[in-house]
């Protein structure tokens, strides 16, 4: 499946306005079920705009018990692309407002937008992966588990008041 969209192709269509569904495993995440997303790729003069929703399940690992489970992504995405390059001095992305950035193409003609979807399930995962929250660590955050014989001397400490 092409998962690149053409700039000319862009420019060249009535709205300049293409819709776009996206829906397969991503390489690199342990995808449950597909990736699905319904994209609008917009023209927007010297910019390129990309908005639409994405969902799927995948299978994470749980920070705290390191067991296994399903987590479901839904978030939107709207992501920016200027068509020629910006200023040289600012690098290949370029923030337009707070929390808005504008990725660089560098005269490029195409759009990845399998790349783009990679990339943003990947920052739309948790900081902290926990299965749910009743997981009390499990057996791995026992203390007989973590306990460490050379610590063993500590166990008996008595300390005298003064």
């Amino acid at each position: 499946m092409e998962h690149k969209i053409s700039i000319e192709e862009l420019e060249n269509s009535s709205s300049k306005s293409l819709n776009i569904h996206f829906e397969e495993k991503i390489e690199g995440v342990n995808c449950v079920t597909p990736i699905v997303s319904d994209l609008t790729v917009s023209s927007l003069g010297e910019f390129v705009e990309v908005r639409g929703n994405v969902k799927g399940t995948l299978l994470l690992e749980c920070d705290l018990c390191l067991k296994e489970f399903e987590y479901k992504l839904d978030f939107e995405i709207d992501e920016m692309f200027a068509k020629n390059a910006l200023m040289e001095e600012y690098g290949q992305e370029t923030e337009l407002k707070e929390g808005q950035f504008i990725t660089d193409l560098e005269g490029g003609d195409e759009i990845d937008i399998y790349d783009l979807l990679y990339q943003s399930v990947i920052l739309n995962l948790p900081n902290k992966k926990v299965c749910g929250i009743n997981c009390n660590g499990d057996k791995f955050l026992k203390e007989e588990d973590l306990s460490d014989p050379r610590l063993d001397v500590f166990k008996n400490i008595q300390i005298q008041p003064k």
